[in-house]
């Protein structure tokens, strides 16, 4: 199931790092999930193509698990965000696999990029679609003690 599969991704990138007592590591993993089929990173443009229809005038959900190791604890977060793709009409879809947006994305999409124009409608977090649920992802790390810095403020 997709959401235990980001979940476990998290987790075994965590366990696989080493760290000494005082340091934290934090880990995630994002998948696209249209029903309970996992979307992956696209192979090539065909495997893109077929993503990008089978999402076309439908939602599908995007899943980052968030894995934060600090001494013997693993702390877990997941969240899920509903996205809604407008019906693509197969002369864009041409013109946006003629991009190559699509290579390296899960799902063949990135939201920060021309995909954008494909998708009028998300509930959740927007920074978790483009990479890190931020908001959670700070919450996470205030509570062992780690709090960023804003800019400008820096030593």
């Amino acid at each position: 199931m997709p959401r235990d599969y980001v979940r476990r991704m998290a987790a075994e990138k965590s366990a696989a790092l080493d760290l000494a007592p005082d340091e934290a590591a934090l880990t995630a993993d994002t998948t696209v999930a249209v029903g309970r089929r996992i979307l992956g990173k696209p192979v090539d443009r065909d495997e893109a193509a077929a993503f990008m229809r089978l999402m076309s005038g439908r939602r599908h959900v995007v899943l980052t698990a968030i894995a934060l190791r600090h001494g013997p604890r693993l702390s877990q977060r997941l969240v899920e965000t509903k996205v809604r793709m407008r019906p693509i009409a197969a002369p864009e879809l041409q013109r946006y696999l003629d991009m190559g947006d699509w290579q390296g994305k899960a799902g063949g999409y990135a939201i920060q990029g021309a995909a954008a124009a494909f998708i009028p409608w998300l509930q959740g977090s927007f920074s978790a679609v483009v990479g890190l649920p931020l908001a959670e992802t700070a919450a996470m790390l205030a509570a062992i003690g780690i709090h960023p810095v804003p800019q400008g403020d820096a030593p």
